[in-house]
Order: structure tokens, then sequence, then C-alpha cells
């Protein structure tokens, strides 16, 4: 199940703008995580990646961020999913959605961009049990 398909993608103005105001969120260098439990979706995760225009003037740039993020994840991405059946049906969290900001100034290694979103993704499904 290695796919990011359009429902897995977060489009909503509406969700993102309150994603953003009451999600928890966590850093996670070079990434910043914020999530926030949904009562129903289309995908157990629906997740928006975001790089500034203000660390990044070049959309090329920002554009090859974006694009290795996502990669990443669609790779990865399963470790939460497999947490995410393991909770109990009704309890709130089975559905989450996810913004990925990437916050570090400067361009970082593929290998090591893999290495830090394993870990944030690692992180995440830890908060998303706790909660």
């Amino acid at each position: 199940m290695q796919t990011f398909s359009k429902n897995e993608r977060l489009c909503s103005k509406i969700l993102i703008d309150r994603l953003i105001e009451t999600g928890k969120s966590f850093n996670h260098s070079p990434y910043r995580i914020t999530w926030l439990p949904i009562p129903e979706s289309t995908a157990p995760i629906k997740v928006v990646i975001s790089v500034p225009k203000r660390s990044f003037k070049k959309a090329v740039d920002r554009n090859k961020l974006k694009r290795q993020t996502r990669e990443i994840y669609r790779k990865e991405k399963q470790k939460v999913y497999d947490v995410l059946e393991k909770l109990p049906v009704g309890q709130e969290g089975k559905n989450i959605i996810v913004l990925i900001v990437y916050t570090a100034k400067s361009k970082i290694e593929f290998k090591e961009l893999e290495l830090k979103l394993k870990e944030a993704l690692d992180r995440l499904s830890k908060q998303v049990v706790a909660k």
C-alpha cells in the first residue's frame, strides 16, 4: 500500500485552519508535525506538506523538498496506519489530519531527511496512542 492518492491529501482550507489553530504539535528537526484527530474521513490519515517561502525563495527548491518529503512519507506511512488500525473502533483519533512543515533554513541530504521523517512518524504514532 505504498501510494499517496488524492483522498489521502488534505485539501480543505477549513480543516487546515482548524488543524493549525487547535492541533497538537511537536518539533523533530527539520520537521514540525501538527496533528488533530477528526471524527470521520475518507482515509485514516490526511496529510498536507509545506515548505515556507520565507526559507526558500525559489519555487524549485520548495517543490523539490516537498517532493522528497512526500516520497518518504509514502514509503513510511504504513507504521502510522498500523497504529491507527489497532485503536478501538469509535475511539477518537481513529482518523487524523497531519501537517508536515519543513523548518530548516537549508537543504538537507535525502538520506538524513528520510531518517528524520521516520523518527517523526514514530513519535506521531506514540502520541496518537497515548492520547
